[in-house]
Formats: C-alpha cells, structure tokens, sequence
C-alpha cells in the first residue's frame, strides 16, 4: 500500500495539467479570445505545449524510464482524443482529428526529444567529469 501512495504525487502536474486542458476546452466557443490574425498560430502552439507538458509529467509518472517514452506518448494522445470528443459537446467548438494528430502529437514528440536529447547531453557531461 505504501508503494502506491508514493507514487501519488507524481500524479499531481497531471492531473493539474488535465484539468486546466479540461477547463479550456470547456469555454464555449463565443467566450474564446481572439488573436486576430495570430489566433490560428497562438491556439495551435498551445495545443502543442499543452501536450508536450502533459506528456513530460506522465514519463515523470513513469519515473523518467525511457523505456516507456512510447507509454507517455500514447496517454496523451488518448487524453488528446477524449478531450476533442469532449470539445464536441461545447457549444461553438469541434472536435479536430487534425488537433489531434498534427498539433497535439507535434508537442508529445518534440517534449519527449528534446528530453531525450537533453539527457543523453547530461550522461556524456557525467562521463566526462
């Protein structure tokens, strides 16, 4: 039982994370700024960060093992899913498959090579010191 309850504060920056994506997705779609002609570039660069993020905190879940990159990947993906099923139910809004698979896969995949990157980086720093 100890073991499970340790691991519940990993859970944290996601659940705050699936909250807040939650919450955005819920405003109906009369009640969404306005960006004028960024608007396109800004809402898509936050459905990219907002999944690169919530994947980086469910790898933290899985303790950093980079054998589950693919695991992280795929949660995130399928958050992406239900949540665009869920925006579907929102006044003025739609689901995207497109979200899903350009934008929302766009920042798994970048979240997760750069932490790759940056890792592999430290392990030879460490090696060499």
């Amino acid at each position: 039982m100890k073991k499970y309850l340790s691991i519940l504060p990993r859970w944290i920056p996601a659940l705050l994370l699936m909250l807040a994506i939650f919450a955005f997705s819920s405003r109906p779609g009369d009640e969404l700024p306005d960006f004028q002609g960024w608007d396109y570039f800004i809402k898509k660069g936050a459905h990219a960060v907002g999944y690169g993020l919530l994947t980086l905190s469910y790898f933290h879940i899985l303790k950093w093992n980079k054998r589950y990159y693919w695991l992280a990947w795929l949660a995130a993906l399928l958050y992406s899913a239900t949540d665009e099923f869920h925006q579907s139910f929102v006044p003025g809004r739609h689901a995207s498959i497109f979200d899903i698979l350009m934008f929302d896969n766009l920042g798994a995949i970048l979240a997760l090579s750069l932490h790759y990157f940056y890792r592999r980086k430290r392990k030879k720093e460490n090696q060499q010191a």
